[in-house]
């Protein structure tokens, strides 16, 4: 399709990373002090050049094509605040991250237009939230890291990347987490996490890397869409251990990609087998590479967002 000129917030780096990818020209807003939103292409970015910056006041002055939301202040505030009235009337899109609170399948979205493309990012996102007469659709994951990284999986330790998991708490699994911790060797990665003895917030560009040393990665979010840290683990071939729920078990097979059950004392003996065989742990990641180059391939990802670019401009313009 033709090149556009879209705009959308920074909100969450590793999906603005993939989404990046996508040829068009992307604009992100930036303010001095960087508040949520506002934090331009990040520090030490490594987006193509065609992702730029642009200070929220200059924002009206742009050629848009389309808008990108992705949460309720975007779309109820900082429109408001940034665009003009003409680019207020441009096609948008509404790109919602999250599975539906405080209610699992009876919480109606905050957007309520038949002129807004609601695009989820999971099947069961989409299931749960009370969509009322936005249209919607999904587009699944994908995940831009460097392909040259492969896994290693020589430290007979698991990690888990979470950020912030002590003010998560139990959505996040942090309590599973520490239980865990009790039984086999584990360790964390991400915001704050050096609170708990963890390896601190380490820059997307340099995490998977280290990541790629640990025997598996252990995910214990207990109600969220799909975490992005599995698909990043199943990319560079790394077997997954993560809880039975939300998306996961339409996509990792038990005994095939890694293990995956709600019953967290099976999930710890599991731990304990991929510590002690390096041999599966490698054959199961190199299975879970497999799934997600086929599914979660930054190819198909593009093909997905050309086709709601197109459906959202075509319904802007009819």
């Amino acid at each position: 399709m033709q090149r556009l000129n879209i705009l959308i917030w920074h909100i969450h780096g590793s999906y603005l990373t993939a989404l990046s990818q996508i040829e068009h020209n992307w604009y992100v807003p930036i303010k001095p002090d960087r508040p949520e939103g506002y934090g331009g292409r990040g520090e030490n970015s490594t987006m193509p050049a065609y992702v730029r910056e642009v200070p929220a006041e200059q924002v009206r002055e742009l050629d848009l094509d389309l808008v990108i939301f992705q949460t309720p202040k975007n779309y109820f505030q900082d429109q408001y605040e940034i665009l003009s009235p003409q680019q207020r009337r441009l096609a948008k899109i509404y790109l919602e991250h999250n599975t539906p609170r405080p209610y699992p399948a009876n919480t109606k979205h905050y957007i309520d237009d038949e002129q807004v493309l609601l695009v989820h990012v999971t099947h069961y996102n989409r299931l749960m939230w009370d969509n009322g007469r936005t249209p919607a659709l999904v587009i699944e994951h994908s995940v831009g890291i460097d392909p040259r990284i492969s896994y290693n999986g020589e430290r007979a330790e698991g990690i888990t990347v979470i950020n912030e998991i002590q003010r998560r708490g139990r959505i996040a699994g942090y309590d599973l987490f520490l239980q865990a911790r009790e039984k086999v060797p584990l360790t964390i990665a991400g915001m704050k996490s050096e609170a708990l003895g963890g390896l601190g917030d380490i820059h997307y560009s340099q995490l998977h890397r280290r990541v790629a040393e640990y025997r598996f990665l252990f995910s214990p979010m207990r109600y969220t869409s799909l975490p992005l840290a599995v698909i990043e683990a199943m990319m560079i071939g790394m077997p997954v251990v993560a809880l039975a729920t939300t998306e996961l078990p339409a996509v990792l097979q038990n005994g095939v990609h890694g293990f995956i059950s709600c019953n967290i004392d099976e999930l710890i003996e599991q731990m304990r087998v991929l510590l002690a065989d390096q041999e599966l742990a490698r054959r199961l990641g190199a299975n879970a590479r497999a799934l997600a180059h086929e599914r979660f391939g930054i190819e198909r990802f593009g093909r997905d967002w050309n086709s709601a670019f197109a459906r959202a401009l075509g319904s802007t313009q009819g």
